[in-house]
């Protein structure tokens, strides 16, 4: 064989390791018929403002840049006598999702027995205090942000009273109400925070009504809330005093809106949907995003609040980022117990499953 022979058959061999690598490569991105199927789960509607509204956005955004189709489920309300949370479920997976999301608090744990039939489906809840072997918690430090804003209701108020109107009594709601008032008491120890409990995610009427009765007998003159809707904002506009928003930037407010404590769904989505498409679904038994992913942020400010407030909130976030955690240092409960000293923090499966206490500053109502 001559040298020129050789040489030919060495291109060749070349060449047909080039194509070799290149089809493994290619061949793994050529659609073959078959699409991820991703169900979603939700309270409310896809249209709708707040809670449901930004969650929606963003599982959408997060499934489009990915390449999966979204199956959506709307206006499943929670612990229904008709069950129809497992309805969705059992519709969801006989249309062949691989991947159900739960983006309400109760839905894992009020669907548990049916998560556990559907072994081959992994599930994802959101906040949920529950999880198995394929269902994972999401959630982001969405305390972080509360935290944050505490600061400016602490820095606004001129009464020293300010009013929170709360939905459920579980651990995600006093983790954020304790974290706001740690933000408060931060930078006005004489100011206490006002709590009224609706019991609901979503009511108009009581949750207008605990406003105007925070506004009415506790001279309150700044307000904020967790719930899915903006109600206590319109309450808080018609009495002339300041408010805080939640889930997302509230539009057409007054400047006494201050700001908001703000939500970026698409960010935790991407991650979690991207976890399942890379074989690695239900690995994690909690997914909880912080401040330094832009998961959870304030929202552009009112030019009522003030460059000192800033400035503080400016040091507190750099605090967080640099690996303060807001539940550190001393903390008191409303019964003068130390929960956490010098030195100390208070760890994640407590924050997740054991907040069951309130921070010195908060004052319940009846």
């Amino acid at each position: 064989m001559n040298s020129k022979s050789l040489k030919n058959i060495l291109i060749s061999l070349i060449i047909l390791l080039i194509i070799g690598i290149l089809m493994l490569v290619i061949l793994p991105c050529i659609p073959t018929g078959k699409s991820t199927k991703v169900g979603y789960i939700m309270t409310g509607s896809t249209d709708e403002a707040g809670w449901n509204g930004m969650n929606y956005n963003g599982i959408k955004a997060a499934c489009d840049s990915l390449g999966v189709r979204l199956e959506i489920k709307e206006n499943i309300l929670e612990n229904t006598e008709s069950n129809d949370c497992v309805k969705a479920i059992s519709s969801l997976a006989d249309k062949g999702c691989e991947m159900i999301i739960l983006s309400s608090y109760g839905y894992p744990s009020e669907v548990r027995d049916t998560i556990d039939e559907y072994p081959e489906i992994s599930f994802y809840g959101n906040s949920s205090d529950y999880y198995s072997d394929n269902m994972t918690s999401y959630f982001a430090r969405m305390y972080q942000a509360r935290y944050l804003s505490g600061i400016v209701a602490g820095m606004t108020t001129e009464t020293d009273n300010i009013g929170y109107v709360a939905a459920m009594q579980n651990n995600e709601v006093i983790r954020g109400l304790n974290a706001f008032t740690l933000g408060v008491k931060r930078v006005n120890p004489d100011a206490n925070v006002y709590v009224k409990w609706t019991d609901s995610w979503e009511d108009e009427e009581k949750e207008t009504a605990a406003a105007e009765y925070l506004i009415n007998e506790k001279d309150i003159d700044v307000i904020t809330y967790h719930q899915n809707r903006n109600y206590v904002v319109s309450v808080a506009e018609k009495a002339g005093i300041y408010s805080i928003g939640y889930n997302e930037a509230t539009e057409g407010a007054s400047d006494k809106h201050l700001t908001s404590a703000v939500w970026n769904w698409e960010e935790l989505y991407s991650d979690i949907v991207s976890d399942f498409l890379q074989g690695k679904a239900n690995e994690r038994q909690h997914i909880w995003c912080g401040i330094e992913t832009g998961a959870v942020e304030l929202a552009p400010y009112s030019p009522l609040v003030t460059a000192e407030t800033q400035a503080e909130v400016e040091k507190a976030k750099n605090e967080i980022l640099s690996g303060k955690d807001v539940f550190s240092g001393k903390i008191y409960d409303t019964d003068g117990n130390l929960r956490c000293d010098e030195n100390e923090f208070i760890s994640d499966t407590a924050l997740m499953s054991e907040f069951d206490w309130y921070v010195d500053g908060v004052i319940i109502c009846e």
